[in-house]
């Protein structure tokens, strides 16, 4: 009877010169690529993939770890190779990296005194997402954030982002003001007609209600653009 070869998969079965962990202890992780990465936190890949053709496969299918990072963690278990284990590991890894990002950055105990500082904050947290997000800031009355809400997720748009909901949000977790972030995925910096329209009415709205719109800030890639500094307001 013949017996079937063992499938070659893991890490066991790779070159020695070409093995990620032992790559990392040779040269330190900052010289593996993101294949080389991508792999040690997978382990195996599947039967007539190695690990590593499943790590390039991955990386190429999503545009990269800033689209993998994006993914939730459904859709990461659905992906052929991955399933529910390696899901949960990744969705971790890219959590724990987004909050130490922000944890650097020491910027949650102190006051937002500027567009810049409050783009410091959030740029790492938006400049690797794939679509728009519309997020209200929610400020005590020394400035400092008390909560970050998701609004919207999608194209910004006054039939989805309308005041009634940003104030009865704002109005519930008792802000004493408010500020606007969103993204734009296409690194466009410039603020769209909608973007103005719909941060007008907010504006007007907050006014009305003593609950002023601080600012609102666009974020694409390493760089944002603030509504106060451009004179929108």
């Amino acid at each position: 009877m013949e017996i079937e070869d063992r499938p070659r998969s893991s890490f066991k079965y790779l070159p020695q010169e070409i093995k990620p962990r032992e790559r990392m202890y040779a040269v330190g992780p900052e010289n593996l690529s993101d294949q080389e990465l991508l792999a040690i936190l997978l382990r195996t890949g599947y039967k007539g993939k190695s690990v590593m053709q499943l790590s390039e496969e991955i990386l190429r299918d999503e545009n990269g770890l800033g689209g993998l990072s994006e993914l939730t963690l459904e859709a990461l278990s659905r992906r052929k190779g991955i399933k529910n284990e390696k899901a949960t590991t990744l969705a971790a890894a890219f959590e724990l990296s987004r909050r130490l990002l922000t944890k650097k950055r020491n910027l949650t105990d102190k006051p937002f005194t500027s567009p810049k500082s409050v783009a410091d904050y959030f740029i790492p947290k938006f400049r690797d997402m794939l679509v728009e997000e519309f997020h209200l800031i929610i400020l005590n009355s020394s400035n400092l954030i008390k909560r970050d809400i998701c609004i919207s997720r999608g194209t910004l748009d006054s039939s989805v982002v309308h005041p009634r909901e940003v104030y009865k949000i704002a109005i519930d977790n008792l802000a004493k003001s408010i500020i606007l972030v969103h993204n734009h995925p296409s690194g466009n910096l410039e603020p769209s007609m909608s973007d103005i329209a719909t941060t007008k009415k907010i504006v007007e709205s907050g006014k009305i209600l003593d609950i002023p719109v601080l600012d609102h800030i666009i974020i694409a890639g390493n760089s944002y653009s603030s509504f106060v500094e451009k004179g929108l307001f």
